[in-house]
């Protein structure tokens, strides 16, 4: 077993040295505790991640398409992203403790993690991961659905990312701009699903980062048709009724529980 463990913690270091060896003088990362390692790793990726796709993201649908998705009155200004960004800037080193946490829990073997895809198979590997991804669309939505049916959860807590109320407000970059806890709590089900679920433990980590992503996909406002993916034209009715599409990567959760809007049309693209 403890051979079998040390497989993870090998991953994690091998990680540590890719990102932080690539960017850090080895006596600084390496003097560290291992968990305070991974830490400043993940904090690292996420920056990175969070930075260069909604930069990327921005340029693409304000600049080089600029009127092909979305009308230029309704960009968001350079002060509104700017916003989003020291909005996120604060709450990342607390979003960077949800992959942090993962890894301590797995390396100890309190999960259903396994290493190696070949120790189960494709065919398993895949229908796992349809299973991790059911349950983390299950407990993000009635997360994110709390966040606005309990009162003093959505006042002190979620009300500050729905400030963000007008299509020319939200921008890719308020995809992570939340409270500390407000994000914990929508990304917590990735947590969850790897007590209950076998993950590929690499795949669970992608898989949060590619969270990050997709948030950034959701806060775009344009209506991608891709069903049944929860698109940006989906997610904007989410911003401006405060009571629609709560699902993160499709819209299943809020068809099976009666709270889906279907965008009829996109109001921020030309004609």
């Amino acid at each position: 077993m403890e051979e079998y463990l040390q497989l993870f913690k090998n991953e994690t270091d091998f990680y540590n040295q890719i990102l932080l060896g690539s960017l850090l003088p080895e006596n600084i990362w390496r003097s560290l505790p291992h968990v305070c390692r991974t830490w400043l790793r993940n904090y690292v990726a996420g920056v990175l991640v969070y930075s260069i796709t909604g930069f990327l993201w921005c340029f693409y649908i304000y600049h080089l398409k600029r009127d092909v998705y979305i009308r230029g009155d309704a960009i968001p200004s350079m002060k509104t992203m700017v916003l989003h960004i020291k909005v996120t800037m604060r709450s990342l080193p607390w979003f960077a403790a949800l992959p942090t946490f993962s890894e301590y829990v797995v390396e100890r073997g309190w999960t259903k993690c396994f290493s190696r895809i070949s120790e189960v198979g494709w065919f398993a590997y895949l229908v796992y991961i349809m299973a991790y991804i059911a349950v983390v669309e299950f407990l993000t939505y009635w997360a994110h659905r709390k966040l606005h049916d309990i009162k003093p959860l959505y006042k002190y807590v979620h009300a500050q990312h729905h400030s963000y109320n007008k299509q020319h407000k939200i921008s890719p970059f308020a995809g992570l701009a939340l409270h500390p806890l407000d994000g914990i709590a929508q990304g917590g089900p990735h947590e969850i699903a790897i007590f209950l679920v076998p993950t590929h433990f690499t795949t669970h980590l992608t898989l949060l980062f590619l969270g990050a992503i997709w948030s950034a996909n959701i806060h775009d406002c344009i209506d991608e048709k891709l069903w049944p993916l929860m698109g940006g034209g989906y997610h904007v009715i989410h911003h401006l009724s405060n009571r629609h599409n709560y699902g993160l990567y499709t819209i299943w959760m809020d068809w099976m529980f009666g709270t889906l809007s279907h965008p009829v049309s996109n109001p921020t693209k030309p004609n």
